[in-house]
């Protein structure tokens, strides 16, 4: 299958995902509002998906893809189905081990996550049961995402790209019962979204499962053993925790630095939403179809075809982006007031969200051309050189806000 015929498949499965997304978050604003409740579920509902995407998504995929297809390319399917049960079985363990720690140490975690919660002592203890309900979720989303590479690295793109359309069908549809049962900002509403986040995780696992189960490339799980290729694996895994989750770093700092000003982590919240569906259809989808691509053809010695796949992408990625950013900025005001000015989301939420957008908006065309160099680093199995950028970023964005 073709590069961009891949890049299309992905893109349109997250086209899917995020269309439902805002029709989740348009749910999410009328039921939730911007006031206490709303900034406990949102930052209950980050607080795992922060870690998805630095160990799971981030590290997970940038250090697996490229060994996995060399394994494959090189090896054949044995080794490699050997090389993933080895890496899946780890995964298991340390999501069982940070799953369990977190849950006793929740109160203590929210106090560096959300600091500015602690004094008001209702909404902390609040958002600290909130994240008790989602936090699981971070277990079944590294599973999902650990089967999904293996089906990224097979050249199978379409089962990883639309689970997340099943988180959003479940809160959907959670949401719609609430409307009918609960009143605006009610705690009630944001426990059973909580729930919702965790079997909406299950549900997107169990679907990326059933995938691999039927490309015959099942993993068993078995007791971790240390050996060459799971340290080789570390050793890579280690800085993409931190270079390829930058972006989620620095939002995460942005909710530090905001939750001491009220309602301030829903408006970030929602204009990330909308900065988000830019990046996710054109450099988070290219991205996933480009990290197998390159490391096959650098494991095969093609460095040529390398060079064109990479070339390519950077095109079709500008040609998008662009447009892209500038819609974003002039239109950030009236796109907010229609999807979300409605039921407990005011006209003031409004100009504030819009402000964040077009902050974000400015910082996309650099975040998708991150997106897209990351790869050509990883499929050369070298993870140092962009957490030294990834670093330079963060200090700098500390610093600015």
């Amino acid at each position: 299958m073709s590069l961009y015929k891949n890049f299309f498949n992905v893109s349109i499965m997250t086209l899917l995902s995020r269309i439902l997304g805002f029709v989740r978050d348009i749910l999410i604003a009328s039921v939730l509002g911007t006031g206490m409740v709303a900034d406990a579920f949102f930052a209950a509902f980050r607080f795992p998906n922060l870690f998805r995407r630095l160990f799971a998504e981030g590290a997970f995929n940038s250090a697996f893809i490229p060994l996995f297809t060399s394994e494959l390319e090189k090896n054949g399917e044995q080794q490699a189905r050997i090389f993933a049960t080895h890496i899946i079985s780890w995964l298991f363990l340390f999501l069982l081990i940070i799953t369990i720690l977190a849950e006793i140490f929740m109160p203590y975690l929210m106090i560096l996550f959300v600091p500015g919660f602690i004094e008001n002592k209702e909404k902390f203890e609040f958002t600290v049961l909130l994240t008790r309900i989602c936090f699981p979720y971070l277990a079944a989303m590294s599973l999902m995402a650990a089967y999904g590479g293996i089906l990224n690295g097979l050249g199978k793109f379409i089962a990883a790209a639309f689970a997340p359309v099943l988180l959003n069908i479940v809160l959907i549809t959670t949401l719609v019962i609430l409307i009918f049962s609960v009143q605006s900002g009610d705690n009630i509403a944001a426990i059973w979204l909580a729930i919702g986040v965790f079997i909406g995780g299950i549900a997107q696992f169990i679907l990326v499962f059933w995938a691999v189960k039927r490309t015959g490339f099942l993993p068993k799980f078995k007791l971790p053993t240390l050996n060459a290729d799971v340290r080789k694996f570390w050793l890579l895994a280690l800085p993409a925790i931190f270079s390829g989750g930058i972006t989620q770093i620095n939002i995460f700092v942005g909710t530090i630095i905001a939750s001491s000003a009220s309602a301030a982590i829903s408006y970030l919240y929602f204009a990330d939403r909308l900065y988000q569906l830019p990046l996710g259809l054109i450099g988070i989808a290219i991205g996933i179809v480009l990290l197998p691509e390159l490391s096959r053809h650098l494991s095969a010695g093609r460095n040529q075809q390398a060079k064109q796949a990479m070339d390519k992408s950077l095109l079709f990625a500008m040609v998008l982006t662009l447009p892209a950013t500038i819609g974003l900025i002039v239109l950030a005001h009236p796109m907010i007031a229609t999807l979300f000015e409605h039921g407990a989301f005011s006209p003031t939420a409004t100009k504030a969200t819009a402000n964040a957008l077009i902050a974000f908006s400015f910082g996309l065309p650099a975040f998708v051309l991150i997106k897209l160099f990351q790869p050509g680093f990883f499929a050369r199995k070298d993870t140092k050189t962009p957490t030294i950028f990834a670093f330079i970023s963060l200090i700098t964005n500390i610093a600015l806000s």
